[in-house]
């Protein structure tokens, strides 16, 4: 027990407590209507100085906090299974997975110098601030929600990799030269303020849906839910729209297997382009997928990359099956499409991206010029997780300079361009 409270020291404990909630500022000024530039900067650039010169049970605490404070929501999903009991479970084993990675950092940084004849105070600085630098590229069971940049995502500063090298070698040689002034190289990843945004068309309508998981999946309101989709879509043509974008498996049916609303949609894209979510059945194994209504035809793009857990097991064989059987009551996987999809509407490409995909890298080879996104969020409301999302697809389209249309369920929708959210009135 003594070594125990050894380890878990109060100071350190206090100091990544302290770390973790400058680091996770941004996601929760975003959240509350708080977001400014100024503070986003000075957060960000306080936690990373903090954490630099930190050894690794500090690193630890860091870790475990960020992870509890960016991911806290995971866990709420099993609420629509009945196991309220796993949810703070599954929040430790998150909490406690970033812990031992940061965690891990530290401990190199500290091996590999002690290694040398003749450490240098600069090498452990330098490796960790390496380690923060290839940070984003680990990803747990396929999760790439953990970016350290993402914290000058609405700041004065860059989110390139190469505007995060140049912060944190700006810190690096301001702790190691004990000078204050190396931080103005931060300068140099300053990112201008776009004072010129792009056009937006305003012959898109972008849907939000207010529909529960409880309720989205009890057949008997199926055609309720159906006919105030269909009034949407209606109200989109009465108001001059060309393309209406509902959200994902907002028709929580196979909708290939379904001719009577196939028919129904089909006369409704005589008037305008329709791209909504729905379920595909192959025969074998089901898919997550949007389907495209125009005038000439139906098209149908499947998911790409699945949720971890969600809705792909990322276990080996033997363990996925087990998991499935006593969590999810024997249901088998989603299978993912094996390439991703652009499709045309009108003189329009547009990349096809469902949910967790479009917050990552793979979805965007190619320097797609627009992106439609359809999102259900009902599993993890209320909580900060489509802060957090938005502010992923925020960093992608300043990134690759994609302008993104997001319909959502159960929060709400919007269009992001250079970066900037715009929320259709």
């Amino acid at each position: 027990m003594s070594k125990i409270r050894q380890y878990l020291s109060t100071f350190e404990l206090t100091r990544g407590f302290l770390i973790a909630l400058l680091s996770s500022a941004f996601i929760y000024l975003e959240h509350w209507g708080l977001s400014h530039p100024l503070l986003t900067t000075f957060f960000g650039l306080t936690s990373l100085y903090l954490l630099l010169q930190e050894e690794q049970k500090t690193w630890f605490f860091s870790g475990f906090f960020i992870g509890l404070f960016w991911f806290w929501w995971i866990g709420l999903s099993f609420e629509h299974y009945g196991m309220v009991w796993a949810i703070p479970i599954v929040t430790l084993f998150v909490a406690l997975g970033y812990g031992i990675i940061f965690w891990f950092i530290a401990y190199l940084a500290k091996k590999i110098t002690l290694l040398l004849p003749a450490p240098c105070s600069l090498l452990p600085l330098t490796l960790k601030a390496t380690g923060l630098l290839v940070l984003s590229y680990i990803h747990p069971f396929g999760f790439d929600w953990l970016k350290p940049e993402l914290m000058f995502v609405e700041s004065y500063l860059g989110i390139e990799k190469w505007q995060f090298s140049i912060i944190l070698i700006a810190i690096t040689l301001s702790m190691w030269k004990k000078q204050l002034l190396y931080l103005f190289l931060v300068l140099l990843a300053y990112q201008p303020t776009n004072t010129t945004l792009s056009t937006i068309p305003d012959n898109i309508q972008i849907v939000t849906t207010h529909t529960s998981v409880k309720d989205k999946w009890k057949e008997s309101l199926h055609p309720a839910q159906f006919d105030l989709l269909f009034q949407t879509i209606e109200h989109a043509i009465d108001a001059n729209k060309t393309l209406v974008v509902l959200p994902e498996s907002v028709f929580p049916v196979f909708i290939n297997r379904s001719q009577a609303l196939i028919d129904r949609l089909q006369e409704k894209a005589k008037k305008i382009s329709i791209v909504t979510g729905g379920l595909y059945w192959d025969g074998k194994v089901p898919r997550n997928s949007t389907y495209i209504f125009t005038k000439e035809r139906v098209q149908v793009a499947n998911k790409v990359l699945l949720v971890p857990f969600g809705e792909s097991n990322p276990l080996p064989e033997f363990l996925s099956k087990w998991v499935n059987k006593v969590f999810y009551d024997g249901a088998v996987d989603y299978k993912a499409s094996s390439q991703v999809t652009d499709y045309k509407i009108g003189d329009k490409s547009y990349r096809n991206a469902i949910c967790f995909e479009a917050t990552s890298e793979k979805l965007y080879e190619g320097n797609p010029k627009q992106m439609i996104v359809l999102s259900n969020n009902g599993w993890f409301t209320p909580s900060t997780e489509p802060t957090l999302q938005k502010l992923l697809l925020q960093y992608y389209s300043k990134k690759y300079g994609t302008i993104i249309y997001h319909a959502v369920n159960m929060s709400e929708s919007y269009i992001i361009a250079d970066g900037i959210v715009r929320i259709q009135k």
